[in-house]
């Protein structure tokens, strides 16, 4: 049988967009959030609760970004995390993670129910295993950091997995459900008694003051209050671009020709991690990280994962595929609170290392008390400008490979000198009088050029085959092949380029 796999996330693809209205003219509210995923419209939700007038502007589509493009995790365990944190930020912070991401389920399952939302909630045990001998040790040291952050966990649990495991540790009562449609739900319950929510609003400036300004294209809103909920921070002030590594994670879909998904959310605990979901009739495999931007990863993660499936579930086809990326903080932590020291004008949430489903959860919760004065118990430890001495051999090597790949792509020689050896359906770098040229040809044989200067800070697009997108090896940031922003922190589209030669 002959199948087209969509080169898109199951939840995107039967999930109509809501259709809200693009920003135009002023508005006026005490509180704007630039970001319509999972964090903005939740930090939005909690604030209209309390009594703000809240207006959400998305550049893009309410829940198309990372919220719309995940294994729909919402987990308080998450791999070797709490393990990780004890080790590099003591037992303290770990409880408190522990804490903070028990209450981010709860409230996606608490305004999952209060606002009735349509996304397919169900409890499910979470899961992370040993794929082999060697990974048990890691397993049982999560356990113990689990517990002793305060999570009631079970070691030795057998997951429903149809390959042998060597252990694992289990928290019961996670959540699993439709993480697009919820994001609708949640911008539905923002919308109206005088909050707006705006879509394909792209926000190209944040202007502090008194009011502070977000200003669109085609619009501007004027606010007390700033919130930049943008998964990554658009705005360079904060020198978060510093601070994190965009890395990139893929996803598979798959249709088994007999038998069900696992019952549980399951991932191993080494490197490469595979971590297995479900939606409500398809296995859901994901994996294969690497460091966004990376040179020659082409379409290898889809085939590993597609391999991995067809090697332990009878697989009848593979339905969808995608990617996401994440911005990993040099620390491990997520960085929650406001943008600069000592100005309460405008806020960040970033940094979910992957579990952003949880996370942007309990982000919320630390914002909205912020913004209203209320104290929060995790508000300090998340804080961005907290001091991590610990982790600073990671600061110096993540900017030690900014400065590298800056330098390096700018001494790489060109693919070619000519786009007529571009082959279709591939892109090449052009030398040309404007120095390198990003040239890509479309199946139909129509060539479409770009400047390789990322509008964020200047580094040098490289290629990324599996998405078809120019990507920045930087920070992160990915341009369709017209230019056009597909993610940030860039907010400018690339100059188009009359291709070299234009020869077809």
């Amino acid at each position: 049988m002959q199948t087209t796999t969509a080169q898109h996330s199951l939840w995107l693809a039967d999930t109509p967009d809501a259709g809200y209205p693009s920003l135009s003219g002023t508005t006026r509210c005490d509180v704007a959030v630039v970001g319509g995923g999972w964090t903005g419209l939740t930090t939005a939700l909690l604030l209209k609760r309390a009594g703000v007038r809240v207006a959400v502007v998305e550049a893009a589509r309410v829940g198309a970004g990372v919220s719309g493009n995940n294994t729909a995790k919402v987990s308080a365990l998450q791999a070797t995390m709490y393990s990780r944190i004890a080790r590099e930020h003591g037992a303290a912070a770990a409880a408190d993670y522990a804490r903070a991401s028990t209450a981010g389920v709860e409230l996606v399952a608490e305004l999952a129910a209060r606002e009735g939302i349509d996304c397919d909630p169900r409890r499910r045990t979470a899961v992370t295993y040993a794929s082999t001998e060697q990974e048990r040790d890691a397993v049982e040291a999560e356990a113990e950091a689990a517990r002793e952050a305060g999570l009631e966990v079970t070691l030795d649990v057998g997951p429903d997995l149809p390959f042998p495991t060597y252990g694992a540790v289990g928290l019961d009562e996670q959540l699993l459900l439709h993480p697009r449609r919820y994001a609708a739900g949640l911008a539905a319950a923002v919308e109206g008694d005088g909050c707006r929510v705006f879509e394909r609003s792209r926000v190209r400036q944040v202007r502090e003051g008194k009011p502070c300004r977000v200003v669109t294209a085609e619009g501007t809103v004027t606010a007390d209050r700033v919130v930049i909920a943008t998964h990554y921070p658009i705005l360079d002030r904060g020198v978060f671009f510093a601070r994190l590594e965009a890395t990139r994670a893929y996803c598979v879909a798959a249709r088994l020709r007999e038998g069900t998904p696992p019952a549980v959310m399951a991932i191993s605990a080494g490197s490469p991690a595979w971590s297995t979901s479900a939606s409500a009739d398809l296995l859901i495999l994901a994996g294969q990280s690497h460091p966004a931007g990376r040179r020659e990863a082409g379409t290898r993660p889809y085939d590993e994962l597609t391999a991995f499936a067809r090697r332990h579930w009878e697989v009848e086809e593979i339905t969808h595929r995608w990617s996401a990326q994440d911005p990993i903080p040099y620390d491990h932590l997520p960085m929650i609170g406001t943008y600069r020291p000592g100005l309460d004008r405008v806020y960040v949430a970033t940094g979910y290392q992957k579990w952003g489903l949880s996370t942007s959860a309990f982000a919320a919760i630390i914002l909205a008390d912020l913004l209203t004065g209320k104290p929060n118990p995790w508000a300090d430890r998340f804080s961005p400008h907290r001091l991590s001495v610990r982790a600073a051999p990671t600061l110096a090597r993540l900017n030690t490979t900014v400065a590298a790949n800056l330098v390096g792509d700018r001494l790489r020689a060109p693919d070619t000198t000519t786009p007529a050896d571009v082959p279709p359906g591939e892109a090449r770098v052009v030398r040309d009088r404007q120095g390198k040229t990003g040239v890509y040809r479309d199946e139909d044989g129509k060539l479409h050029a770009v400047s390789l200067r990322c509008t964020h800070l200047g580094c040098l697009l490289r290629f990324n085959d599996a998405e078809r997108s120019w990507d920045c090896p930087c920070h992160g940031s990915r341009f369709d092949v017209d230019g056009a922003v597909l993610e940030g922190p860039a907010t400018r589209p690339l100059p188009r380029r009359e291709p070299p030669g234009n020869s077809r």
